[in-house]
């Protein structure tokens, strides 16, 4: 069972490996290995029973063809400033360069050529003057949003081209391990209903998305692979009425906003703002349950939610940054009996629960409505928690009334990145044959840098033709 180049990981890094490469006349035998399903089985049960019922083997949210980001929200950040360290590794102006490049293919494949964030230049410059005056940073980043559910079109058609185009792809398959013989990687070892096999190729592409990034350190911890502990994001997501939010939405669309609160001066961000939106729950194989929001392009409700999250970076002797995290995902778990704990923020600074009759009578109702109401001061650690009050005053600031007694908080928001892998300029690490995309690798945070590496990567293995 040989192959020219076997990939791992259906998310947008391992799909455009594979696209750039067919785009542009490869003769190379593609395997794909998911541990998810293809598109057009990929359903949550939630719209129909009302509730998360925990799907095993896997969340059809966060697995399957086109990854999880593409089934939230579906947001591409034409900017090179957006989406995580690549430009590091490969340089500003040629990531931007890229971005420009996978852009055009998305277009392609039926993305809305609509961009927003980029007109009405005087309120952009009114809402960078009040961010100023706040401490905090507006970084200026085009979107286009391809929504949740023109995402998975989107994807289907991809995933059917890829498959017209010769790519065997296999399903509802886990990748168990890496073969590596003389410091050179040759194949994977998968697990196929039940059946442990052997596949083998010269080159080995991991793209197993945040999804898979606890999967990927352990890989690396056995291989000696060579990587780093980096940075892991701890915070909460905001609910508030699309009034308030208004005029950020309609100028912006996404407000990126990056603040440093005291005491600590810790990094804090804004992240994935879906006007209109919902907030939805994920769950991973370990049954840790996590919150994230999905926007659609015909289907809103009367509330904007957005992640903030507090980046940790530890320090020698730790080295588990990402179980550290699940370790605060399943205490605040715990304290919703499985699913997503929701807090009023005025109820967070008044030191109490929120209460179910509460949140009956607010202006803001929870579009999650199995979320448990609580309090997540009792499982979010001390400092992360300081640094989310400290920034929802500033970003009171910029957006008038974010800091209401009546919105939402939602808990745990959690992003695993932070096995950053070592890479040179040409995606190679120091195992010859194996290469590390996406945001399992911890270079990249987002649909379109995970697109961008993966174009990369695939011109890369053209060269090797």
């Amino acid at each position: 069972m040989n192959y020219d180049v076997i990939i791992v990981g259906a998310g947008p890094a391992g799909i455009f490996t594979a696209l750039e490469m067919l785009r542009n006349g490869s003769k190379s035998k593609i395997l794909l290995i998911e541990k998810g399903k293809p598109v057009e089985k990929r359903h949550c049960p939630k719209a129909e029973v009302g509730k998360c019922v925990n799907c095993k083997p896997s969340c059809a949210i966060t697995t399957g063809f086109s990854g999880a980001g593409a089934f939230s929200d579906g947001k591409l950040s034409l900017s090179y400033e957006v989406g995580g360290d690549l430009p590091d590794l490969i340089g500003a102006e040629f990531a931007q360069e890229l971005i420009d490049y996978t852009d055009k293919i998305y277009l392609a494949f039926g993305a809305d050529p609509h961009v927003e964030g980029i007109s009405d230049d005087d309120e952009i410059k009114e809402i960078r003057k009040n961010a100023i005056k706040a401490n905090l940073k507006l970084v200026d980043c085009p979107i286009r949003h391809l929504g949740t559910e023109k995402a998975q079109k989107l994807y289907l058609d991809i995933q059917n081209w890829l498959l017209e185009h010769g790519v065997d792809m296999m399903f509802s398959t886990e990748c168990e391990n890496i073969i590596i013989e003389d410091d050179v990687c040759k194949g994977v070892v998968i697990r196929e209903k039940g059946e442990q096999k052997e596949f083998r190729a010269p080159e080995i592409v991991i793209a197993t998305g945040r999804r898979g990034a606890d999967w990927l350190e352990s890989i690396c911890e056995k291989h000696g692979i060579a990587h780093r502990p980096g940075t892991v994001d701890i915070g909460v997501r905001v609910e508030c009425r699309n009034e308030v939010m208004e005029k950020v939405n309609k100028v912006l669309y996404e407000s990126k906003l990056i603040g440093y609160p005291k005491p600590w001066k810790n990094k804090v961000r804004t992240f994935c703002q879906n006007p209109g939106g919902f907030v939805a729950q994920e769950n991973y194989d370990n049954d840790l349950a996590v919150v994230n929001g999905h926007s659609y392009k015909d289907m809103k409700s009367n509330n904007t939610n957005l992640a903030i999250l507090v980046s940790h970076n530890f320090t020698e002797p730790f080295n588990q940054p990402i179980a550290y995290a699940q370790k605060v995902g399943e205490l605040t778990n715990m304290l919703a009996s499985g699913h997503i704990l929701v807090q009023r923020y005025g109820d967070i600074l008044d030191g109490k629960r929120t209460w179910a009759k509460e949140l009956a009578f607010s202006n803001v109702k929870p579009t999650l409505k199995d979320a448990v109401p609580g309090d997540i001061t009792a499982a979010m650690p001390y400092r992360a928690m300081t640094n989310i009050i400290e920034f929802i005053k500033m970003l009171d600031q910029v957006v008038p009334g974010f800091a209401s007694t009546e919105t939402l908080l939602y808990s745990p928001e959690l992003k695993f990145y932070s096995n950053k892998v070592k890479m040179d300029e040409n995606l190679d690490t120091n195992i010859k044959g194996l290469h590390c995309l996406g945001d399992s690798s911890g270079w990249t945070r987002g649909l379109m840098m995970s697109s961008v590496m993966g174009v990369l990567m695939g011109r890369k293995l053209l060269e090797k033709e």
